[in-house]
């Protein structure tokens, strides 16, 4: 069995330590909106002599 005066020394160590608790963030100070922006067909287009760097396989990954 405990001693009280050990629990709450260990209680006040904790404490000083950490301290206590942040403040509350609010939910509109952690939301952040953006507009929306157009496609770009550059970006979107089909590029035959690229499109195997996208392509992802264990086996080509092992070198197989």
């Amino acid at each position: 069995m405990e001693c009280p005066n050990t629990t709450d020394g260990t209680a006040a160590a904790r404490r000083a330590r950490f301290g206590t608790l942040p403040e509350r963030i609010r939910y509109e100070d952690m939301v952040e909106e953006e507009t929306a922006t157009t496609k770009d067909p550059k970006r979107q287009a089909y590029d035959p002599e690229g499109s195997w760097m996208s392509f992802s396989c264990l086996a080509a990954d092992l070198g197989l």
